[in-house]
């Protein structure tokens, strides 16, 4: 499955997928086969930044 490229339709899937599937960020990322930072940076775009602690994008 790809990711959404629309920022907005990222967060939601990339909030769903941390809170139902994995643990952290990073986790998620290699999973897909993606940058970590890569999601951070396109996320930060619509000013949203990854919480560690909460594990989603806040």
């Amino acid at each position: 499955m790809n990711m959404p490229n629309d920022p907005v339709m990222l967060l939601s899937f990339i909030n769903t997928q941390l809170r139902d599937n994995y643990a952290t960020l990073d986790e998620l990322a290699a999973a897909y086969g993606v940058n970590a930072d890569d999601i951070r940076a396109k996320l930060g775009s619509i000013d949203y930044t990854y919480d560690a602690e909460s594990n989603r994008f806040v």
